[in-house]
């Protein structure tokens, strides 16, 4: 999906206390957009810098799914068989940051905290049940998402694994810059750098589960609304953060989601 003047990325800001969408122009700003971002929203000459606006989260989802065990390299670095379904937990909107936030390890927790670069979904149009070959026409576009996981937590109680706890904290699942609308998946990279040193560089097609069969297979349990993001899973790499650490988030063809570390 490629709007009228070329341009396939698409931010949400606030200027001047107004929340508005934006398309980024490839001159280094913005074109401000009126209406809403799954709604067709129409592009205004209104030109705005980046200095000038505070970049939000790209959309407002009412939930991020997330994968477990959905990259190849990863699976077998851990001795995993491919799941027979997509394994998925879901990240609430209070863990939701945008780029340029810092990332705040809980005063409750004082266990290790890990990054996991991931490829995000981002659905278009309702959909519940729908066939693969349908998924394409579903999707609005893609963006960078990290998936931060307080990873001591999740096998804190032999009794049940609390995925959603670790991974449920505030400002724990940091997404964006953009939405890119048209991306080679084919040959696109997710790349995890820490304080300007790769961490983690793996293929989208190194995932099990490709963008389109996910949709599919996870609205058969679950009904994706438009802004709601479907993350990836992530590949072998991710490592611990460390008070005032950088952790850029990037995937090739969308740019770069950038957050701060803090012990709190």
């Amino acid at each position: 999906m490629r709007h009228k003047q070329g341009m396939a990325k698409w931010l949400r800001c606030r200027i001047n206390g107004e929340e508005r969408v934006g398309a980024v122009n490839g001159l280094g700003s913005v074109n401000l957009c009126d209406g809403k971002l799954f709604e067709n929203p129409k592009i205004t000459d209104e030109i705005v810098s980046y200095d000038d606006i505070e970049i939000l989260t790209p959309c407002s989802p009412s939930k991020i799914i997330a994968l477990w065990n959905n990259s190849k390299s990863n699976s077998e670095k851990l001795k995993l068989d491919k799941p027979e379904h997509p394994l998925f937990f879901i990240k609430p909107v209070n863990s939701y940051l945008p780029t340029g936030k810092e990332i705040v390890k809980p005063k409750s927790y004082d266990g290790r905290i890990v990054y996991e670069a991931e490829l995000g979904v981002v659905i278009g149009k309702t959909c519940s049940g729908i066939e693969v070959g349908a998924a394409k026409s579903h999707i609005f576009g893609y963006t960078c998402v990290n998936d931060v996981t307080a990873l001591s937590i999740i096998n804190q109680d032999p009794t049940f694994g609390q995925w959603t706890r670790a991974k449920a904290f505030d400002t724990f699942c940091p997404f964006g810059p953009v939405i890119e609308t048209e991306l080679e998946l084919d040959t696109a990279r997710v790349t995890a750098n820490l304080n300007g040193r790769v961490r983690q560089d793996y293929s989208v097609e190194d995932l099990f589960y490709k963008p389109e069969e996910l949709v599919s297979l996870i609205s058969s349990d679950v009904t994706l609304e438009p802004g709601d993001i479907i993350s990836c899973g992530t590949g072998p790499g991710a490592l611990p953060l460390k008070a005032g650490v950088t952790i850029d988030v990037s995937v090739d063809g969308i740019g770069t989601l950038s957050n701060t570390f803090s012990d709190g």
